[in-house]
């Protein structure tokens, strides 16, 4: 489409502002290529108009309506999450926090140096956990431990977002 029949459109449908009204409509009585292509796209338009639109059966409109309803019923709601999962991670932390205390209670020095009750040593000796804590097993525990939360913040934060939208 050139720019006179841009403007043309534009003309008919009244989309311009009164100063281009007024510019067009001058342009048609003076130009003869103006005045061409308006008569050409106001028979186009009126043939447009003449036109009527078809209908579609009802039965058809209703086979599609029930291809839409049918399509969003078959997507579940909510995405189903494998049990066997979900223990599996709880049970990795909950042993590795087992492993943890036993290894703090097997090194721990349960001997009470004197028999008149418990008193605490004055230089009292706690187990030498640090080298558990400072090696590659640690850090690489700790960054499954920061994606896991990374993971269920998500999550929390899709449900949260899905809930505020329906």
């Amino acid at each position: 489409m050139n720019n006179i029949e841009e403007k043309l459109w534009n003309f008919m449908d009244g989309s311009c502002s009164p100063k281009e009204h007024e510019d067009i409509a001058r342009l048609i009585a003076t130009d003869e290529i103006y005045r061409q292509k308006y008569e050409e796209i106001l028979a186009f338009n009126q043939e447009l108009q003449s036109i009527e639109l078809e209908m579609p059966p009802m039965a058809f409109t209703y086979k599609v309506m029930e291809g839409i309803r049918t399509e969003e019923a078959s997507k579940p709601l909510k995405a189903t999450i494998d049990t066997r999962i979900i223990k599996g991670i709880a049970a990795f932390f909950i042993l590795t926090i087992v492993a943890l205390l036993g290894i703090a209670l097997v090194n721990t020095d349960w001997s009470i140096s004197s028999n008149n009750g418990f008193q605490l040593p004055a230089s009292a000796k706690l187990p030498e956990i640090e080298h558990y804590f400072s090696g590659p097993a640690l850090k690489a525990f700790l960054f499954f431990d920061v994606v896991l939360a990374l993971f269920l913040f998500d999550g929390y934060l899709r449900k949260r977002h899905n809930t505020q939208q329906a």
